[in-house]
């Protein structure tokens, strides 16, 4: 009995060194581990993220579905809906007209679409959002026949016809402006006598090979097998509907062939090729683009801190541009760390509730790293 005491004793003294000494140390978690345990708080989240250091991605993942009926899954080489996004391309076909000599920033807009009737606007301050020109959407959607697809051209003759009367005077103040690039892509053609999607397609796409970017119709994008349509999350159905089954996003249809404030679709590799042009002169010279990248001056001598398609913020290690676009079912965004060339590029599919936090979140590691 003695022996067997013993033995338990040992074994159960054993037992409790075991329990009471320290664990092994886990390794220190990588930047991808980081990466994942944020994007795990969003285990619903439908879209691509890729994060880069020096172009080269350091995080490249997909998530959710292209189409959540079919539960056809996203991949890396999925193309989306850029929204705005789009208008940083806009404003470099602008840049790279004025390197030619075709227009000034300082124009004002009547030089090139006579008989809009709205007076002492330029070039630059369609850029930087501080035109003071109302809203063509809401003209458009309470007066244009919505069986018919409206252009460029139709979006200027109600501006016209209806003559909504401007938010303030040119260059008091900032506000976002949807009008102001959709003149600005009407403007880019009157000066080059091209085309504007033909411009992005000769002058940007293609010379960067950015194979999976383009500007396209509804069909051209329905007949795309990886193109990830938007969704929107039903609280009644508790799941994601299409976003085009809603009378919310009919816009995107009779309003289809507007050019300038977004409808280009991409991917996320395809805007990594376009985040590390702009570190060169392929695209823009470089002073071309410090201008971009500056605040605009109001006419009280204060800042607004939007460039020409850019949003700016001012950073320790040097500058912070970005641009956010939101389409139905679609949260889109770019960020750029100038000074230390790091880049976040998310594109989301499900309208995230939660987009805002994780791309805060994400920044954040991504300054870290």
């Amino acid at each position: 009995m003695k022996v067997f005491q013993k033995l338990f004793f040992v074994i159960g003294a054993s037992m409790l060194i075991g329990a009471c000494a320290p664990k092994p140390a886990e390794g220190p978690k990588t930047f991808s581990d980081r990466v994942d345990s944020v994007m795990s708080t969003v285990p619903d989240f439908s879209g691509v993220l890729l994060l880069a250091k020096k172009g080269k991605p350091v995080y490249h993942k997909a998530f959710g579905f292209r189409n959540f009926e079919t539960k056809a899954p996203v991949d890396t080489a999925s193309i989306f809906e850029l929204a705005s996004v789009s208008k940083q391309f806009t404003a470099a076909i602008i840049m790279m007209l004025k390197e030619e000599n075709l227009l000034s920033y300082d124009d004002q807009i009547e030089k090139y679409l006579k008989y809009l009737p709205y007076k002492n606007i330029t070039i630059r301050q369609l850029l930087n959002h501080t035109s003071g020109l109302p809203d063509y959407q809401a003209i458009m959607d309470e007066h244009w026949d919505k069986s018919k697809v409206a252009n460029n051209e139709d979006i200027l003759e109600y501006l016209k016809k209806y003559h909504p009367p401007v938010l303030f005077a040119p260059g008091e103040k900032y506000n976002y402006s949807n009008t102001g690039y959709v003149l600005l892509a009407s403007i880019a053609e009157k000066a080059s006598e091209k085309d504007y999607i033909q411009l992005c397609r000769n002058r940007i796409f293609t010379p960067l090979a950015m194979s999976s970017t383009n500007i396209r119709t509804l069909a051209e994008k329905a007949a795309i097998e990886n193109f990830a349509l938007g969704h929107i999350f039903v609280e009644e159905k508790q799941r994601f509907i299409r976003a085009d089954s809603f009378p919310s996003s009919n816009y995107t249809i009779w309003l289809g062939n507007r050019k300038g404030p977004g409808r280009i679709s991409s991917t996320t590799f395809d805007l990594l090729k376009w985040d590390q042009a702009l570190y060169t002169n392929q695209v823009l010279k470089q002073e071309t683009l410090e201008e971009a990248f500056s605040p605009a001056k109001l006419n009280n001598d204060s800042l607004s801190y939007y460039g020409f398609g850019w949003e700016i913020k001012p950073d320790g290690e040097g500058k912070i541009v970005l641009h956010t676009g939101d389409n139905p079912g679609y949260k889109t965004e770019i960020i750029r760390h100038l000074g230390e060339n790091k880049t976040l590029i998310i594109l989301c599919n499900n309208a995230h509730r939660k987009f805002p936090e994780l791309v805060t979140a994400l920044n954040s590691l991504l300054e870290k790293e």
